[in-house]
């Protein structure tokens, strides 16, 4: 990454910092949600093969937040996540 400000950036450190995550297969938390977003760029994950939807991902354990690859790989030191399971 530059030196540059990063647009993704925005607060999501009281969430995600230090948080572990595992990878696994897109599945909403809530019955209520057919779909979530990443936390950083808003790509959408989504079950199935919608078409431009991802259906795995790096999520946090209670499967609540999720973050596609691009953005864990650029921000994953920053964060300080660890990769669980």
């Amino acid at each position: 990454m530059s030196g540059a400000p990063d647009w993704r950036l925005k607060d999501q450190e009281q969430n995600l910092r230090g948080v572990a995550l595992v990878w696994r297969t897109y599945a909403p938390a809530s019955p209520d949600n057919d779909h979530d977003h990443c936390e950083f760029c808003f790509d959408k994950f989504m079950p199935g093969n919608e078409p431009d939807t991802l259906q795995e991902g790096y999520a946090t354990l209670d499967g609540y937040r999720w973050i596609c690859t691009q953005c864990f790989n650029d921000f994953a030191e920053l964060f300080a996540w660890q990769v669980v399971g």
